[in-house]
């Protein structure tokens, strides 16, 4: 089948749900990060999809927003020792960057299969 076969998905939608971004019925993630080779409900081959540093960028971002903000609000308002920082901020940390990893990463893949981005090639 081709993709014209297949009603267009939302690509965040889809990706925030990690499932594939041309049928909507498959998941595109074989543990936690990796991606699947293709679809199992549509065949679509992943190989196309590279979301590379894209999701760690806008992790960093973001979870850096939330965490420095917290480790700020924290220091001003209570000024505590150190090891205070370490057991409420670095908890926060992990589990804002691990939480936002693998719905960020489905979101960039089906951002690709949506605009059909591929790799870049010179023109001769």
């Amino acid at each position: 089948m081709s993709d014209q076969d297949y009603p267009p998905q939302p690509p965040i939608a889809t990706g925030l749900a990690g499932r594939c971004p041309r049928c909507g019925q498959g998941k595109i993630f074989d543990g936690f990060i990796a991606l699947k080779p293709r679809c199992q409900s549509c065949g679509l081959d992943f190989s196309f999809a590279d979301s590379a540093d894209g999701p760690a960028v806008f992790i960093m971002l973001i979870g850096g927003f939330i965490v420095c903000g917290l480790a700020l609000w924290l220091e001003v308002s209570f000024e505590p020792p150190w090891w205070v920082h370490l057991f409420t901020t670095f908890p926060v940390a992990l589990i804002v960057c691990l939480g936002m990893l693998r719905p960020l990463k489905g979101v960039m893949v089906a951002l690709q299969y949506h605009h059909k981005a591929e790799e870049g090639r010179l023109e001769r």
